[in-house]
């Protein structure tokens, strides 16, 4: 029996086709979960990219507060596995889940293209299938994703260059417990090699080898 992942969907959301093809392809059996749902019981909970409620106030700050938000925050609190993608990091910001800030970018512009990336923690349950200090291409799609330290963030993934000031060129971080990633660039945007590269593959199978490894929680 496959894993079971929840896709959450906020008003506004609109990459949970792509993460629901992505989390499909790699060997789980998704489902959607709206605004006002539960994620109890799933292997995984994803946050997907988007515009929730057209990032009004702050990004990701209105979705932040919304009935399945708390019930994403039980379940990380008890281990679950969370990945919040893009929209999806930002609202695990603003749930207090993630350490830092995002800010819109240096340039002041959205920015939309494929970046090198580095992975700089291998030693969790999200990018397992790679190698420490490899290198990984994936699309970014943001006007807010500079992302702010604060205090000492465990950091994962790195842009090679300079994309959008963040500090540190941080693109993704974990939690304390690494069982919550967020990330900028799109993992599910890059399945297969006819879109570019498939590095987000490895994403997604790191966590189904994770669950299959006997780690379930929740």
């Amino acid at each position: 029996m496959n894993p079971k992942a929840a896709v959450v969907v906020y008003p506004g959301t609109n990459c949970d086709r792509d993460t629901y093809y992505a989390l499909e392809l790699a060997g789980f059996t998704p489902e959607y979960v709206d605004w006002h749902g539960d994620v109890k019981g799933y292997d995984l909970v994803v946050l997907p990219g988007g515009f929730s409620y057209g990032d009004y106030l702050r990004a990701g700050a209105v979705a932040a507060r919304e009935p399945v938000s708390k019930s994403v925050r039980a379940y990380a609190e008890k281990g679950g596995l969370v990945l919040g993608i893009c929209n999806g990091f930002q609202v695990l910001m603003e749930m207090g889940l993630l350490p830092g800030g995002l800010l819109e970018n240096t340039s002041g512009t959205f920015i939309c293209k494929w970046v090198d990336l580095e992975i700089t923690d291998t030693d969790n349950p999200f990018l397992s299938r790679f190698k420490q200090g490899e290198k990984i291409k994936l699309p970014i799609a943001h006007a807010f994703g500079r992302y702010v330290k604060v205090g000492d963030p465990k950091v994962a993934l790195r842009y090679v260059e300079d994309v959008n000031g963040s500090d540190e060129k941080i693109a993704g971080i974990l939690s304390e417990d690494k069982n919550i990633f967020g990330l900028m660039p799109h993992p599910e945007r890059a399945m297969e090699k006819l879109l570019g590269w498939d590095y987000g593959k490895n994403v997604f199978l790191s966590i189904l080898d994770w669950i299959r490894g006997g780690n379930r929680v929740v």
